[in-house]
């Protein structure tokens, strides 16, 4: 069985973070493995504090897991501090894996942010050791300083999220008015996703980014291509909304 870690913050509700990719990873038929890289205090739609975890420590957790079992691919998420961003690259570049996914979490729907001030620059240095990054519109709005406002727009944040050294960006497009397109771009090509919008509540979507994200690693660990991996995970995630109320 393939291995995956997940790298990402613990989420007591159980709809998001580590809690979530995990799961993921059990339905998909892989093994998951979890670093946690910072406690929250939060439900289903908000985010009242958090508390990151030392860069040490979490390296600690990485390593200890790596001695045992090596990975197949990682999953990052919520990193909560510039330092972790700093300490994760060293750690990559060491390492070498070739299979990771970035899900660059910024801050929460409710709009508490997730990372210190500097984090969203350490980030960007990450971007060269990393096989696929799934910004939604607002994340790839800070990373391009770009109003991004269709899908025009998608493309041309793609570009200059690409430029950053990253193989592939998959822009998540359900903020944006209309039926939800996601744009993935291989610094060629575009693929384009669309799909039809649900409705519900926001207890409904938490999470979505990161279900989404562990889905596409998941499946690459496997041995899936990205442009295949990427309609497996939207297929799988639109199959978890809809056991959701």
């Amino acid at each position: 069985m393939k291995r995956v870690l997940t790298i990402a913050g613990f989420d007591p509700s159980g709809r998001a973070g580590i809690s979530a990719d995990l799961k993921t990873f059990d339905d998909l038929g892989v093994e998951g493995v979890a670093a946690i890289t910072a406690l929250t205090a939060q439900n289903s739609t908000t985010v009242a504090a958090t508390l990151p975890i030392e860069p040490k420590f979490v390296r600690k957790e990485i390593v200890t897991l790596l001695a045992e079992v090596g990975f197949d691919a990682i999953k990052i998420g919520m990193l909560g501090s510039s330092e972790t961003v700093t300490m994760l690259a060293r750690f990559l570049k060491k390492e070498r894996i070739e299979k990771v996914v970035l899900d660059p979490v910024l801050r929460s729907t409710s709009g508490t942010w997730l990372i210190d001030k500097n984090g969203l620059e350490e980030i960007k240095k990450l971007l060269p050791l990393v096989h696929v990054v799934t910004p939604n519109i607002d994340e790839a709005g800070a990373l391009t300083k770009k109003k991004i406002q269709n899908v025009t727009d998608m493309e041309e944040a793609a570009k200059t999220i690409h430029s950053l050294g990253v193989k592939f960006v998959l822009l998540k497009g359900g903020h944006l008015k209309g039926a939800p397109t996601d744009v993935l771009f291989n610094g060629k090509d575009f693929t384009h996703y669309s799909g039809t919008r649900l409705g519900g509540s926001k207890a409904r979507f938490h999470g979505t980014g990161c279900i989404l994200s562990a889905a596409l690693c998941a499946n690459l660990a496997k041995g899936v291509s990205v442009k295949k991996s990427t309609e497996n995970a939207r297929k799988y995630l639109t199959k978890v909304l809809k056991t959701r109320k």
